[in-house]
């Protein structure tokens, strides 16, 4: 396939994506992002307070 047939495949489909606007749920955006539900838990590190720890023995010992 030559150059310009390329090209013109690609601004075809640039432009149908450009006018593409698919429908929005705008209440079900709502309720999905104004939901108070923890589906993932909150990240904990677990080596925090093994240098929390050793911060404070050093402030102590000082």
């Amino acid at each position: 396939m030559g150059r310009g047939r390329q090209k013109a495949k690609h601004t075809k489909l640039a432009r149908e994506l450009k006018s593409y606007s698919p429908s929005l749920n705008v209440s079900a955006l709502e309720r999905e992002l104004g939901s108070e539900h923890d589906s993932e838990p909150e990240y904990v590190d677990k080596w925090a307070d093994q240098y929390d720890d050793e911060e404070e023995d050093e402030l102590e010992r000082a």
